[in-house]
C-alpha cells in the first residue's frame, strides 16, 4: 500500500526485499545492525499486529517506520495506546523532510486507534536528532523514568548505555 507520494518521497508498506538493503546501509553507516529484526517486522506486519513503512527518496530506500497498535510495553501495559517503534532515515538522505514525513504517516495511523500514541526514544547521542523532533513535534515526557528493555530502572543500579535504554514520551493526537 501507498501511503505517501510527492516528485521525492514515497511512503508504502515494507517488503521483504527492503530488509536487506536497510540492514546493509545502517552496517554501512557504522551500526550495529541485523537483518533479525526486520524480518521480525516483516512477520508482525503479515500477522496484522503491526503497520511497518518504509521511505524511498528518489526511489532509493532511505528510511523505515513501524506502527503498534496496541502494543503491551513500557509503561503503557494496558495496550491502548499505538506505539511507534524503530524509526530510522539513513544518514545520506537526511534534511530532506523523509523523517518529518514518515512521523506524520504514523502518527495519522496511530490516530485511527487511539487519541495518544507513544514512543521510547535513546539515551545516547545518536538518538539527539530524533530527541530534538519529538519535543518539536509535541510529544512529551510520560513521567516513568528511565527504562531498560521492559522494566523501569532502579536507582543507584548500573544499565548499559545501548539502544534499550529509553525515556518513553507521549503525543496527544487530538
Amino acid at each position: 500500500m501507498i501511503y505517501y507520494s510527492d516528485k521525492n518521497i514515497l511512503i508504502r508498506d515494507l517488503q521483504a526485499s527492503d530488509a536487506q538493503i536497510i540492514t546493509d546501509e545502517e552496517i554501512a553507516q557504522g551500526w550495529h545492525q541485523s537483518i533479525d529484526k526486520y524480518l521480525m517486522r516483516l512477520q508482525d506486519q503479515a500477522e496484522g499486529i503491526s503497520v511497518n513503512l518504509v521511505a524511498e527518496y528518489n526511489g532509493n530506500v532511505a528510511g523505515y517506520i513501524n506502527v503498534y497498535p496496541g502494543r503491551k510495553a513500557g509503561p503503557f501495559q494496558h495496550g491502548l495506546w499505538p506505539e511507534i517503534v524503530d524509526f530510522g532515515v539513513l544518514e545520506k538522505y537526511r534534511c530532506n523532510g523523509i523523517g518529518s514525513k514518515l512521523m506524520d504517516i504514523a502518527e495519522e495511523i496511530s490516530g485511527r486507534y487511539a487519541d495518544t500514541v507513544y514512543l521510547g526514544v535513546g539515551l545516547y547521542c545518536s538518538y539527539g536528532n530524533a530527541q530534538r523532533m519529538y519535543n518539536k513535534r509535541g510529544y512529551i515526557l510520560d513521567g516513568s523514568g528511565v527504562w531498560y528493555g521492559n522494566s523501569p530502572c532502579a536507582p543507584y543500579e548500573n544499565y548499559r548505555v545501548d539502544d534499550d535504554l529509553v525515556l518513553y514520551l507521549t503525543k496527544k493526537l487530538r
